[in-house]
């Protein structure tokens, strides 16, 4: 299977991160793919005509895409490890820490692009609501991090982890682990495994 892949992209190493935790990454032929929000690349409109990643296309040609989509997929072809609970309030649990972590990275993403605009065309705004959002989505990591850091190793997790390392990869001067013990130790404990480590954001 081939995917289209950057090393930057919070959204790509999710499902990188699903893939090293199910057993599938040897499965995986990793296509660098460079996109971005103000121009269209050639390269992937063929296999996903909104020209995002990632985006995995199978065997017989068929793509799929939406990070969260690819990641239902690998889980579906894993013959061992499971990071998607199959039903009950377990499986909802899970995917709705992935909205959050998920949200994080799309506030996350916006906030940079307007803060890389020239000043006088930023809309203030929009910086503030951002900020807001962000904010409030640690806050509420904060208080849930004692419960979920004692729970398996799922979809929610990858999402949350990833969100988190790309603030450390492209907002360094945003002290989010200032007041917030919990999600520091458990983004600590995400950062250790082996999926994480194999995975990290960098340039390249």
């Amino acid at each position: 299977m081939k995917l289209h892949w950057s090393p930057r992209s919070p959204y790509v190493r999710k499902v990188m991160v699903v893939a090293h935790e199910t057993g599938t990454v040897s499965r995986l032929r990793l296509v660098r793919t460079v996109v971005a929000m103000t121009e269209v690349n050639p390269s992937i409109q063929g296999d996903n005509p909104l020209g995002k990643i990632p985006t995995l296309v199978l065997d017989d040609g068929r793509s799929i895409f939406d990070s969260l989509v690819i990641c239902l997929y690998l889980d579906s072809i894993a013959t061992s490890s499971k990071v998607i609970p199959g039903d009950g309030d377990a499986r909802w649990d899970a995917m709705v820490r992935h909205a959050l972590g998920q949200g994080l990275t799309d506030a996350l993403i916006l906030w940079r692009n307007e803060k890389n605009r020239a000043a006088e065309k930023q809309l203030v705004p929009l910086l503030s609501s951002l900020e807001t959002k962000v904010t409030n989505c640690l806050d509420q990591l904060e208080a849930d991090a004692a419960r979920f850091g004692a729970m398996p190793f799922d979809i929610g997790h990858a999402a949350i982890g990833s969100a988190l390392g790309y603030m450390d990869f492209r907002f360094g001067d945003f002290a989010w682990r200032e007041g917030r013990p919990a999600l520091t130790a458990w983004q600590a404990s995400f950062d250790a495994r082996p999926s994480a480590q194999a995975t990290a954001v960098a340039d390249g």
